[in-house]
């Protein structure tokens, strides 16, 4: 006999497995590639690009919040949009108000910080095995998204300030993933602040990865069309979602 299981019984995000992470990396890749599609290939800019990319995530945050249990694909779908629209934000953040990327990540570490410790205060706990009520979906996604144009900001900054370019960024950024993941196998860290701090990371990955993409020769990217690369990967996450187990994290106190 099949047993089934309470939606109250698990929380309203996925659990946090191999497949997780993979499609995790393609939407913050994504992330990169279509919002400087936006933003760029189509000229909209970066203040008009935020604000479409900002309606349709507060849009897609609400449909996630008034969800009565997971769904993998609405779940994907607000990741992929805050992802983009952490994009285009940085952007707007580093460039057009001129605090450059030193100022910007600065800023939107705080921001991260900030949140995730109100968020600890008023509820007792971060884990994401914890969000399947709307005050923590609300912070969780507040978290998210200002994570998401953290991410942005710090993979610019690796890249082009700190002179390594887009593959010596992203192998910084996946370095410092592996040595988290083994900090998870062979520590006792607390599972919650490395699973923060592996999200984190997974976005400046991201951004590197979709700048080598799509970015000219002469700045040291393959130059790819942008809507052509965001398809791809697109197609990708659809697949990886598709295949994946699609199943809910499993509500548990905090670790």
């Amino acid at each position: 006999m099949t047993t089934k299981i309470s939606p109250l019984s698990v929380a309203k995000v996925p659990a946090v497995t191999f497949g997780f992470w993979v499609i995790k990396i393609l939407a913050t890749t994504l992330g990169e590639t279509a919002g400087d599609t936006l933003s760029m290939s189509f000229h909209w800019g970066y203040l008009a690009s935020t604000g479409v990319l900002a309606g349709i995530l507060a849009v897609l945050i609400w449909r996630q919040i008034a969800a009565a249990q997971y769904h993998a694909v609405l779940y994907w779908a607000t990741i992929i949009a805050s992802t983009t629209a952490g994009t285009t934000l940085a952007d707007f953040a580093t460039r057009s108000l001129g605090i450059g990327y030193t100022g910007g990540a600065t800023v939107l570490a705080a921001g991260v910080l900030l949140s995730l410790l109100v968020w600890r205060w008023a509820l007792g706990s971060i884990a994401v095995e914890t969000v399947h009520e709307p005050r923590a979906e609300l912070f969780y996604w507040v978290t998210i998204t200002l994570s998401q144009t953290l991410g942005t900001a710090l993979g610019d900054w690796t890249a082009d300030t700190g002179g390594l370019g887009y593959l010596g960024a992203a192998a910084i950024f996946a370095g410092l993933l592996v040595v988290l993941a083994i900090a998870y196998y062979f520590t006792a860290l607390s599972r919650v602040m490395l699973f923060w701090a592996a999200f984190i990371l997974t976005r400046p990955l991201g951004a590197a990865v979709g700048d080598f993409l799509d970015k000219p020769v002469d700045h040291g990217g393959l130059d790819l069309s942008r809507p052509v690369a965001s398809l791809a990967l697109a197609l990708a996450i659809a697949a990886c979602v598709a295949l994946f187990p699609r199943r809910a994290a499993p509500i548990v106190a905090d670790r």
